[in-house]
């Protein structure tokens, strides 16, 4: 069994070789529960797949000094496209079973793959999504950024009856199956509720776990704005509406 970790990737030339190596270091060793594995320790492959999106400040040149290691895919945009076509393209290229995004900035700590991993490996469920909102340490967030990530999952909740607490983590993690259910279309910021929107839409169910962050200031390179919170709301009622396909 595999797990592709889908790396997208723009302007993190101070980051992009330090969660290369945190991704490598974490042992991907699962003890399962119940299910079909019950009472067997899984360890699994990892593939790491990065998809640079027409990086200016050197990412690309770091990058290129990992070229022909087994364990990496690299992939490069000529310009900049914006992160949902990064990771359309990761997902295009990722050959594991299960798939999960890690952004490239250090805010997400991949020791916490092996509690995502453990509800699919256990049968749970194919879609499992780590909380920043359900109990695991963080570093304090902006006040206003936490009240449009809550405003936007109450509006998720409502529009999909779930219950999500967190619908703008950056850790989704999923099965192949659902990956291959995915008609993404959103370039940038519309990713994330597009992708949750379709997952819910197609009726799985998502499990979330509680995982530390390390929320980064602007000055050290955070991009997303108030200003996106519209395209995010825009995206959840358009999918919400739209044909299902």
């Amino acid at each position: 069994m595999k797990l592709s970790v889908i790396i997208p990737v723009y302007n993190e030339v101070n980051t992009i070789a330090e969660i290369i190596r945190r991704v490598r270091a974490v042992p991907l060793r699962v003890s399962v529960g119940y299910g079909d594995l019950d009472g067997e320790v899984v360890e699994l492959e990892r593939e790491i797949v990065v998809v640079d999106d027409g990086s200016t400040d050197g990412t690309r040149e770091v990058l290129q000094s990992f070229e022909g290691e087994p364990d990496i895919v690299l992939l490069f945009h000529e310009e900049n496209r914006g992160k949902g076509a990064a990771v359309r393209t990761g997902l295009d290229h990722a050959t594991g079973d299960i798939l999960v995004i890690q952004d490239a900035d250090l805010e997400y700590d991949p020791r916490d793959y092996p509690a995502l991993l453990q509800p699919i490996l256990e049968g749970r469920s194919q879609v499992v999504y780590g909380s920043r909102f359900r109990g695991g340490p963080t570093k304090a967030m902006f006040f206003w950024h936490m009240v449009g990530n809550r405003l936007l999952t109450l509006i998720t909740n409502i529009l999909y009856d779930t219950i999500l607490t967190d619908m703008e983590t950056g850790y989704k993690m999923f099965t192949r199956e659902v990956a291959q259910r995915l008609r993404l279309t959103e370039k940038g910021w519309g990713f994330d509720p597009e992708i949750t929107a379709q997952i819910l839409r197609q009726g799985y169910r998502i499990y979330e776990v509680p995982i530390s962050y390390t929320g980064r200031e602007f000055s050290e390179g955070k991009k997303i704005t108030w200003k996106d919170a519209f395209t995010v709301l825009k995206t959840l009622i358009r999918c919400r509406f739209q044909r299902k396909t």
